[in-house]
């Protein structure tokens, strides 16, 4: 049976679309199909045709993927269902999901828009699709706009006898090496004598050992998990994950390097770890970019997602001058909120979230986990022809004691955003009620501001639970803060409150 506007609709995912690909996992069954597959690239080109004033025939569409198991099934039916409008379509093979835009800024490729096949860093069975034209990805209405037309559309194959084959990561590794020698004075190789690992988690971003570091003289002896491996044997390819956190330190240590890098499956998060096996991960690289930033944007605003640390916040505004501005969760919410403060005047040079999303103005407000990386090694490189250290960047940085987050489930409620936000409302009047500070603007949630740390509650962006992240600045003090939280939330029978330590 043919596929219904519901059934296209369950595949939204905020700016993107994801679904189950492969069979194989008990009670998730395959949604993302080789008809919805197809039946969203003609979708996708009534959407681009309409936004262009194009007619199909007249539109060059660049399609990759990572290295899940389902991509290239998906790619080809992707692919047919272009040609079958009569766009032109480019293979780009293994790609990034930041390469996937640079699809169409370059020349080479000069792609009107451009599909980039990935789930992130979720489980093998899963896929996705994500879309982009020169102005940047689609947003959340564009996802439910090309859904729709898809739904409207039939399954139909084209040829692939005339699609181009393009290799688009070569390209990308090139414009991101001129970039690196061009800020270090134009050497061809300037990374030389140094010894820098990279974990990309059987991901796409194994070529940034070989087609980046290498020919910049750097030495990626140790590096791990290089190889594309769908199934990602080794460990979830995630930053935020610890095993695969503990991988890449184990490799720095192990290989006595002087950084080692991380990335997610589809390149456009990431993380570091410095030579003595310190994480530069969430708090922490946002103060690493903010720092590497702040020379060239003196006074300027850096925008978050709303659980960064008081101690970043310090470390922003009074240690490197700058403003801060903790924004709603999501890539896409702190990205188009840099994008509106830049175009109303404002400097906002980054936006990034501690996910290790993280979107430069400078590099088409792109969350490039590549880019980030290149701006860390500038940084690394220059301070070690200085004596110094990266870590040297953020030593005034003061990390919490304690951090954690709790997922607090809702159960039985037919609207649980409705729920979460009379829950929230409660919330906020029994703090204030209690004599507790709350902290003010806030974009999302309540955020409670205590002595020894904060406590912010909000609505999840896509499940229905409500995340509870707590820091403290005092070891033990975290219990403190989630017992005085749990006793603000009794009473609202349909929060699981289970999930609470104390």
């Amino acid at each position: 049976m043919p596929l219904t506007h519901a059934d296209f609709m369950k595949l939204a995912n905020g700016s993107d679309i994801r679904g189950v690909a492969v069979p194989g996992v008990p009670n998730e069954p395959v949604t993302l199909t080789p008809e919805a597959a197809n039946r969203i690239a003609a979708g996708f080109i009534r959407f681009l045709s309409e936004k262009t004033g194009k007619r199909p025939e007249e539109l060059r569409i660049a399609v990759g993927h990572d290295s899940r198991i389902s991509a290239l099934a998906i790619k080809d039916c992707v692919l047919t269902g272009i040609t079958h409008t009569g766009a032109h379509g480019i293979d780009c093979v293994l790609a990034s999901t930041p390469a996937m835009f640079m699809a169409a800024i370059f020349e080479d490729t000069a792609a009107d828009g451009s599909v980039m096949i990935t789930a992130s860093h979720l489980p093998y069975n899963r896929n996705g699709l994500k879309f982009f034209t020169a102005a940047g990805g689609t947003d959340k209405d564009d996802i439910v706009k090309i859904l729709t037309y898809a739904s409207e559309a039939e399954e139909a194959h084209g040829t692939l006898d005339h699609v181009l084959k393009f290799d688009l990561i070569g390209r990308y590794s090139e414009y991101l090496v001129d970039k690196i020698r061009a800020a270090l004075g134009g050497a061809e190789q300037p990374l030389a004598g140094m010894r820098i690992v990279v974990d990309a988690g059987n991901g796409a971003g194994g070529f940034f050992a070989g087609r980046i570091l290498t020919p910049l003289g750097a030495d990626t002896a140790g590096s791990r998990c290089l190889d594309p491996d769908g199934r990602f044997p080794n460990h979830v390819p995630n930053p935020e994950d610890p095993a695969a956190m503990l991988s890449i330190k184990e490799a720095v240590i192990e290989n006595d390097a002087d950084l080692g890098l991380i990335f997610d499956t589809d390149v456009d998060r990431m993380s570091a770890v410095l030579a003595d096996g310190t994480d530069i991960s969430r708090n922490a690289l946002i103060a690493m970019m903010a720092a590497i930033l702040a020379p060239d944007y003196p006074g300027s605003t850096i925008v978050t997602d709303s659980v960064t640390s008081d101690g970043l916040h310090d470390f922003l505004e009074k240690d490197l001058g700058l403003k801060h501005l903790r924004y709603m969760r999501g890539y896409k919410n702190v990205i188009n909120e840099c994008i509106r403060r830049n175009e109303a005047g404002e400097i906002s040079p980054l936006a990034i979230e501690t996910s290790g999303h993280g979107a430069l103005s400078e590099n088409y407000y792109l969350d490039d986990g590549a880019y980030l990386a290149v701006k860390l090694l500038i940084a690394a490189a220059k301070a070690r022809a200085e004596g110094r250290t990266l870590d040297d960047l953020i030593a005034a940085l003061r990390r919490p004691a304690e951090a954690r987050e709790i997922r607090i489930g809702i159960i039985g409620e037919d609207d649980p955003k409705a729920y979460a936000a009379t829950v929230l409302a409660a919330f906020e009047a029994r703090a204030e009620a209690a004599g507790l500070r709350i902290a003010s603007p806030s974009y999302e949630g309540v955020r409670i501001v205590f002595p020894n740390g904060w406590a912010l509650l909000r609505m999840s962006l896509h499940d229905p639970n409500m995340p509870l992240n707590i820091e403290s600045d005092e070891t033990g003090g975290a219990d403190g803060i989630e017992r005085r939280v749990k006793e603000l939330l009794t009473g609202f029978g349909s929060l699981d409150l289970s999930c609470f330590h104390v």
